[in-house]
């Protein structure tokens, strides 16, 4: 794992998929951490590929940071963790929306369709 100053975390690249591995250097967490963090926290589900290789999105690497900095920086038990990322302000006043609601523009649907290319082509 590539150190950085002050316990900084290497920014986010551009892209739609990261391994494990470009996920344990961008987030300061071993692989097996990850893996177990996927058993402990329902939110944290990535794509599994061909010989259960794992691929996050962009979110996941977010989250992945945020149980980081609960668990190491905020001193939360794992428990504590979870019940704190489900404790969002405001959740129930948030609006549902209707499937009439959401109508996806054919640009993200090309861009869904292609990242599901790209990793069909991995």
């Amino acid at each position: 794992m590539a150190s950085t100053q002050r316990g900084e975390l290497p920014p986010i690249p551009a892209k739609r998929y990261f391994t494990i591995g470009e996920v344990s250097e961008l987030c300061g967490v071993k692989p097996h951490v990850l893996r177990y963090w996927e058993q402990e926290f329902t939110q944290l589900r990535p794509v599994k590929r061909r010989g259960n290789r794992r691929y996050y999105q962009h979110h996941e690497v977010l989250l992945v940071r945020r149980i980081r900095q609960l668990l190491y920086d905020e001193g939360f038990t794992i428990s504590g963790a979870r019940n704190r990322l489900d404790d969002v302000p405001g959740k129930a006043e948030l609006p549902r929306a209707t499937p009439s609601a959401v109508k996806p523009d054919a640009f993200s649907i090309r861009a869904e369709l292609a990242g599901i290319i790209e990793l069909l082509r991995v």
